[in-house]
């Protein structure tokens, strides 16, 4: 696996929110997108990427099958952040977006809560593979709606699940077969509120793969920066 991760707080944030998790030895890669006034989103974050590593860590080993690891990984994360901040008032509704692949044996797992993305590449076209839980989305998805209406909708930033926020958490989990060439991009919507899919499956077929996340970036603040941004390029060798 090459893998390349690059985070930026943008030009409009006083701090960066986002974290993010490499771990080749478990085969778990991680985006994550905080929320929450203060510090919050910035904590939750933060104990969501170490909540799923410490729990992939301890039981990958004992017979979980791939989707149920996962989903307790997720919980455990939730109920860590809500129990957090049940305990401090500054950290009151603090919460994340959460994104993942997870390989184990000849697949791919990629779990999502919130609007951070997971993209599949293979040139010259990119597919989502996560789906958006936001209120932009569901209203897309009802026909409240339209697609040329997008640019111009005014709550583009609420999401409807999160990690933390609820104590419980439904998380969407995909699996694939994965073969060698396959590349995958983590994403927070720093990127993808900024670029579109057209644009980055551009900067994919335009760039060498070690500059793919630099290019997004750079991209995204070129065009306005307006929140923290994190890519993920994960590129399978064999």
């Amino acid at each position: 696996m090459n893998v390349w991760c690059r985070t930026d707080k943008g030009r409009k944030r006083e701090s960066n929110q986002d974290s993010f998790l490499i771990n080749k030895e478990l085969g778990l890669y991680v985006v994550a997108d905080g929320m929450g006034g203060h510090s919050g989103g910035e904590v939750a974050s933060a104990m969501a990427v170490k909540a799923v590593e410490d729990f992939v860590k301890s039981h990958h080993n004992q017979g979980l099958d791939a989707r149920d690891l996962i989903s307790k990984a997720y919980r455990e994360a939730s109920n860590s952040i809500y129990d957090r901040a049940a305990r401090d008032s500054k950290l009151m509704g603090m919460g994340t977006t959460m994104v993942l692949v997870y390989f184990k044996d000849d697949s791919a797992y990629i779990a999502n809560v919130g609007d951070s993305r997971v993209y599949l590449f293979r040139k010259p076209q990119i597919w989502q593979i996560t789906e958006d839980h936001s209120l932009m989305n569901e209203q897309l998805r009802a026909g409240i709606i339209t697609e040329d209406q997008i640019k111009t909708f005014a709550n583009k930033n609420v999401i409807t699940r999160s990690v933390g926020y609820e104590r419980d958490v439904h998380v969407d989990i995909f699996e694939r077969p994965t073969q060698a060439g396959d590349e995958f991009l983590l994403c927070s919507d720093g990127l993808t509120g900024m670029v579109d899919d057209q644009l980055i499956a551009e900067l994919f077929t335009r760039n060498q793969a070690e500059q793919v996340t630099t290019s997004c970036i750079d991209k995204a603040l070129e065009n306005g920066g307006d929140d923290n941004v994190t890519v993920m390029h994960l590129q399978v060798r064999e």
